[in-house]
């Protein structure tokens, strides 16, 4: 009966995806209406969109893992979250819009190749090859979540829930994308919000309350009740704490969220959105940890910290809420992939095809190949998520340093000074690229664990700003911040 009770669900909320998706079929004709939904989205839309995209499985099953492993210490991932996402939205959404709106961009090289003026399309061709490298191992972390949902929620086999999360997905961001993308990433992220506020009030309850949840779990293990974790007041025990901060930094330029920016239908939409963004974020990860708090309290003995949250709902909830929590999971896997595929097609399309190889093909022809390539590379993701479970939050940590890596360092230079040039713009995307990569490969098992993204952040801002100061900066490129800054002022 549960089990029927959670398919009932799981089928309700397959049909709302699928009418929005053909609903979406209407912007879709077009470059800029299938990938930034014709620049029309209100305020509400991007902000529950941003933050859905930006959390993804990530958040509903790694970081109630993580809540789960590390107890308090993990809110230092709510920390550096809130100050990401409030940064972004106040200091570089407005100017990226105003950017953007004049150079009519539509993706974030677009932007990068107008600001510096590359008539060589270097900057776009260095951008396709990141995008997609990480992009492709974004997408089959997220997919590998859902085969874990699956597994977890209904018991299927992990390969038959991989193929269920790729073919909704599929379905709907082809037909109707980047609309019925932003419409239901507002939806999930709905889902996701009041998820996370119920789940864990009803686990403390469950527990007892919030003392006898600290007590249980100071008996489990002290470590859980010490902000830096087991390490404590140590270099391992800051670096953690910094590492965990750190995951914010993607928010100020991950090419994803960026494109929220574009798609806003004027600056005024991103003022308003701003305090709703802060508002979903926190309630997102408080709940998140807690929740995992909760969950070690009850279930102390679970061989895999990240099926916590589909463990909880399953014992504490009636199999309709389980469906429920099912489809909770889903929308955070779904939200972000449908992000990444169509991140990934405009790189390709817009980016290569388009500007690059055979501007001269209609728009109805571009639109075909966005979609067709949307498949393809969500093909290349299910084949990299199939033979292998991951521990998804680290896997996702690396293509999300990856990605932000590469762009947040180069946009924010481009956004706030006006030396940054042609020559530091590539050499930095390509060295945060890089040191992301290598600090995981070479270097981070042999210092504490440091989180990637910062020495990513690191070498692409020096990189940046050291190959500016030795090479010319675009002509008009300093009048035109000042302007830009004027309008947003």
């Amino acid at each position: 009966m549960g089990s029927a009770a959670i398919l009932a669900v799981l089928a309700v909320y397959g049909v709302i995806l699928v009418a929005i998706g053909i609903w979406g079929r209407r912007e879709s004709s077009s470059v800029a209406g299938y990938y930034v939904a014709g620049k029309k989205l209100p305020s509400w839309v991007i902000a529950f969109s941003s933050n859905a995209t930006g959390e993804s499985a990530w958040l509903l099953l790694g970081l109630t893992g993580m809540g789960y492993l590390v107890g308090i210490h993990a809110l230092w991932v709510v920390l550096g979250e809130v100050l990401g996402v409030a940064l972004a939205w106040v200091f570089v959404g407005l100017r990226f819009k105003e950017y953007t709106d004049r150079y009519d961009s539509i993706t974030v090289p677009d932007y990068l190749e107008s600001r510096f003026r590359d008539t060589q399309h270097i900057i776009r061709l260095v951008s396709v090859v990141i995008i997609f490298s990480m992009v492709t191992a974004y997408a089959a972390a997220q997919l590998t979540a859902s085969g874990k949902a699956f597994s977890s929620f209904l018991g299927t086999s992990y390969e038959l829930g991989v193929l269920i999360g790729i073919a909704l997905i599929l379905f709907y961001t082809t037909v109707g994308g980047f609309t019925a993308v932003a419409y239901n990433d507002l939806l999930h992220g709905v889902l996701m919000f009041l998820g996370l506020l119920v789940l864990p009030i009803v686990g403390i309850a469950a527990v007892g309350g919030w003392s006898p949840m600290v007590s249980q779990l100071g008996v489990i293990d002290p470590d859980l009740l010490k902000p830096m974790g087991e390490y404590g007041l140590s270099v391992a025990g800051v670096a953690s704490a910094v590492s965990f901060v750190g995951i914010g930094l993607a928010f100020l330029g991950a090419p994803q969220l960026l494109t929220r920016f574009i798609s806003a239908r004027d600056r005024s939409e991103i003022v308003d959105g701003s305090v709703m963004a802060v508002a979903v974020i926190v309630v997102f990860d408080i709940g998140a940890v807690f929740a995992g708090m909760a969950g070690r309290a009850l279930f102390p003995g679970l061989a895999d910290p990240e099926t916590i949250l589909p463990t909880m709902s399953a014992e504490l909830m009636p199999g309709v809420f389980t469906g429920v929590f099912l489809v909770i999971v889903l929308a955070a896997i779904l939200s972000t992939v449908d992000s990444l595929l169509i991140l990934a097609s405009s790189a390709v399309v817009r980016d290569v095809v388009q500007k690059v190889l055979h501007p001269g093909l209609s728009e109805r022809q571009f639109s075909f190949l966005g979609k067709l390539t949307t498949v393809v590379i969500g093909a290349i993701a299910l084949a990299l998520a199939l033979p292998e479970v991951r521990v998804i939050f680290w896997f996702v940590l690396f293509a999300w340093s990856g990605l932000a890596s590469a762009f947040a360092p180069v946009v924010l230079c481009s956004l706030f000074w006006r030396g940054t040039t042609k020559a530091g713009a590539i050499a930095g995307m390509v060295a945060g690229f890089l040191a992301t990569v290598l600090w995981v490969l070479l270097f981070k098992e042999r210092y504490y664990s440091l989180y990637e993204m910062l020495p990513g952040f690191l070498a692409g801002f020096a990189v940046t700003i050291g190959v500016s100061l030795f090479t010319r900066p675009p002509e008009g490129a300093g009048e035109e911040l000042d302007s830009v800054r004027r309008a947003i002022e």
